[in-house]
């Protein structure tokens, strides 16, 4: 091998583990778990106060009146999991609409610091799946 070839060789191993690191330590530090609803609730205890990003459909969601508190259930292959979120929501967070959250598990349900509802098929006919606003529940209640 010519001496040329041997510093590109080298230069090019340097930038690789450089990058390499760079991005571990960039990225190592802020990766969260993505999981389904059936996934955590395997073993919830595995999950407890380890930031989270959980899937499911929502079901009984319910908002404290004047408030932006939500509670609901997070539902996918017969597992269920209890969760809550205070904040404005996504114009298309409904009953049985497709959510990721991302916060923390604990052994009274998932609380969200942030949500994304994914869109309805445009082919959903109109007042299907989904339909309806979240029922209001009076302010008094504990939840």
């Amino acid at each position: 091998m010519s001496h040329k070839a041997a510093k590109i060789g080298l230069t090019s191993l340097v930038l690789a583990l450089a990058f390499g690191g760079l991005l571990y330590s960039t990225i190592g530090e802020s990766a969260q778990y993505y999981k389904h609803v059936d996934e955590v609730m395997l073993q919830p205890d595995a999950w407890y106060g380890k930031p989270l990003q959980i899937h499911g459909y929502a079901k009984n969601v319910a908002r404290r009146r004047d408030t932006l508190d939500y509670r609901f259930e997070m539902h996918n292959n017969g597992q269920v999991v209890l969760a809550s979120y205070t904040g404005i929501v996504p114009d298309t967070f409904k009953n049985d609409s497709e959510v990721v959250l991302q916060g923390t598990l604990s052994p009274d349900g998932f609380h969200a610091t942030e949500m994304t509802a994914k869109c309805p098929s445009k082919y959903e006919a109109e007042g299907g799946v989904g339909a309806g606003p979240a029922a209001d529940i009076p302010a008094e209640s504990a939840f």
